[in-house]
């Protein structure tokens, strides 16, 4: 699985030096890091000595061949990720490699957009995949109701639709704040019902680019528009049998909607492209922050398709709403981020939490503990530990900058961290504020290695 915390590392093997160079160059100008090979004897030793998360190699070779190389690293890694650099005159050979066991392949000559797209939908696959079996061992205990931490009469209520609506089939409508756990509800929806042992796939639906929306979620088949070159399994074909989860389903365009409805009316869907109606079950549950009511007004969000979605409602309450939770919350945390005990949490951070409105929910909670897990020099946490928006001062680390002294990077990391501490996190309003689109906020953050 790739490693979310470090940066994703490549090996490229091409006896083209001065092609390596260039993808070398560019990768790296991604935020990868990246090591060469010129021959396919000398890719595998370096890894035989070092991990990669992807191994980008040229399938025609001198000596060994790129085939040669994926049997070789398959046999010894059958999970790696293995990306095939062809010609087109040998297509033929490049399906035989992803039969065989490549993630993907890529037809010289090539854009660095369009390779640096291959290589991180093959990362996000393999996660996805390892994903799910980590889920499919741990969450069944993870994810139950009663797993889920909080005891305020708000959170009851929560815990009671819930758990009467698990064992149906009937769509459900998360609302609720950013960062209130909506997505923690849909997973312990899914594996408290009979689907338990079926695919729950979350979707963002604010974090696709609309061009890419209807491919994304209902798949392509080869030829159905420039760049598709083989067909595409989108997300609702994915959860076949399962769960599918809209995450922030407001952000849906128009066009789309209207999809979405003939797939809950009818159950079935068409890849983009495709001539054949794919029968699907599936259960939808879809989530947003914002006032979907008011949206329907209007005119942004399909009245008909509002009312398919919300046959149950369940709205997440805000931790300021949650009395004792917050208290219950800060300790669970604390035992995530610091399992060895060292730490306690003081009554004064106590004391400042039960005044903090808590803007960023749960997810800003969350964020904080770990923060002071890492900041705290003594044997328990202080409110000098605490991120500076609770401490109701400006956090000098990113309030200036001294441009003189940093590189482009170092300013474009600082500007999006200040980002996200003024919208408590909230992506959206962050992207808005950087003026840039949300996919390419969600980007960067992958580059720069900012949790959020």
């Amino acid at each position: 699985m790739t490693n979310k915390n470090s940066t994703p590392k490549v090996l490229v093997i091409d006896d083209d030096v001065s092609l390596g160079r260039v993808i070398y160059f560019e990768l790296q100008q991604r935020g990868y890091e990246v090591e060469t090979a010129k021959s396919g004897d000398e890719g595998l030793q370096l890894f035989h000595e070092q991990h990669f998360d992807a191994i980008l190699t040229d399938l025609r070779m001198e000596g060994m061949s790129g085939m040669d190389v994926l049997n070789a690293i398959i046999q010894e890694e059958p999970d790696a990720v293995v990306i095939i650099m062809t010609a087109y005159g040998t297509m033929d050979d490049a399906m035989k490699a992803v039969r065989l066991g490549a993630a993907d392949y890529i037809t010289k000559p090539f854009a660095t957009d369009q390779l640096a797209f291959v290589i991180e939908k093959a990362l996000r696959v393999k996660d996805l995949e390892q994903s799910t079996v980590n889920l499919r061992q741990q969450v069944l205990e993870q994810s139950r109701f009663e797993n889920m931490v909080g005891e305020s009469e708000p959170m009851k209520a929560v815990y009671k639709t819930a758990e009467k609506v698990a064992m149906s089939n009937a769509p459900v409508l998360i609302l609720g704040e950013t960062g209130t756990g909506k997505e923690e509800l849909a997973k312990a929806i899914h594996f408290n019902s009979a689907r338990s042992a079926t695919p729950f796939i979350p979707v963002n639906c604010g974090s696709i680019p609309e061009k890419l929306m209807e491919s994304e979620l209902f798949g392509h088949e080869k030829g159905a528009f420039t760049g598709a070159d083989r067909r595409h399994i989108g997300s609702f074909e994915q959860a076949d049998g399962g769960t599918i989860f809209l995450d922030e389903i407001a952000e849906l365009p128009l066009n789309v909607q209207v999809k979405l409805l003939r797939v809950l009316q009818e159950h079935e869907i068409m890849r983009v492209g495709g001539e054949e109606q794919i029968e699907l079950n599936i259960r939808v549950i879809a989530a947003t922050n914002q006032d979907i009511t008011q949206l329907v007004e209007d005119g942004i969000f399909r009245e008909d398709l509002y009312y398919r979605l919300n046959v149950v409602s369940i709205t997440m309450p805000p931790l300021r709403g949650r009395d004792g939770d917050i208290e219950l919350l800060a300790e669970h945390f604390l035992n995530e981020f610091d399992p060895s005990k060292r730490l306690r949490i003081s009554d004064e951070v106590y004391k400042l939490f039960r005044k903090y409105n808590f803007p960023g929910n749960v997810r800003e909670l969350r964020n904080a503990i770990q923060r002071a897990v890492v900041m705290s020099d003594g044997e328990e946490i202080t409110v000098d530990d605490l991120p500076a928006q609770m401490r109701g001062k400006k956090d000098s680390d990113t309030s200036h900058f001294n441009l003189s002294e940093m590189t482009l990077e170092e300013i474009e990391r600082k500007a999006i961290i200040q980002a996200l501490e003024r919208t408590n996190g909230n992506q959206t309003q962050a992207a808005k504020r950087l003026g840039i689109p949300r996919h390419v906020l969600i980007y960067r953050l992958k580059k720069f290695n900012i949790e959020t």
